[in-house]
C-alpha cells in the first residue's frame, strides 16, 4: 500500500457520513445516498467539483480533469496528485457535500 493510499483511507475515516466503497474498482468515499464522492486513483484523489472550484483545483501543478479512459474526461471530476495532499480534505469535503444532495438511485422493477 502506498503512502497516498494510506492517506486516502485515513481521510475517509475523518470525513463524517462517508464509508469506504469502490468506483471503477478503486477505493472511494460513498455517501449515505450511495453516490461516490471521491476516489483514489493512481496516487491521486478524484473529486467532483463545480466549475469555479474545478478551476481552483486545476490551478494546482499536475492536476487535471479525470479521464478513466484516455480522451474521455468525466465532466466535473478533477484528479489531484498526492503532492497536494494538504488540499485533499478540503476538496473531498466539498465533493461529499455536492453528491449528498443527489437523489438515491432506486432499484426499479423489471419490465415484462
Amino acid at each position: 500500500m502506498t503512502k497516498a493510499e494510506e492517506f486516502f483511507i485515513q481521510l475517509t475515516s475523518e470525513i463524517p457520513e462517508v464509508e469506504r466503497g469502490k468506483m471503477f474498482g478503486s477505493l472511494c468515499m460513498k455517501t449515505p445516498n450511495g453516490k461516490s464522492a471521491a476516489m483514489f486513483w493512481k496516487d491521486n484523489i478524484v473529486v467532483k467539483l463545480s466549475k469555479e472550484l474545478s478551476e481552483e483545483a486545476l490551478s494546482l501543478e499536475g492536476t487535471k480533469l479525470f479521464e478513466p479512459m484516455e480522451g474521455k474526461p468525466m465532466k466535473e471530476w478533477v484528479q489531484i496528485p498526492f503532492k497536494h495532499k494538504d488540499k485533499w480534505k478540503k476538496f473531498a469535503i466539498i465533493s461529499v457535500a455536492s453528491v449528498q444532495i443527489l437523489k438515491k438511485k432506486v432499484q426499479g422493477k423489471k419490465k415484462k
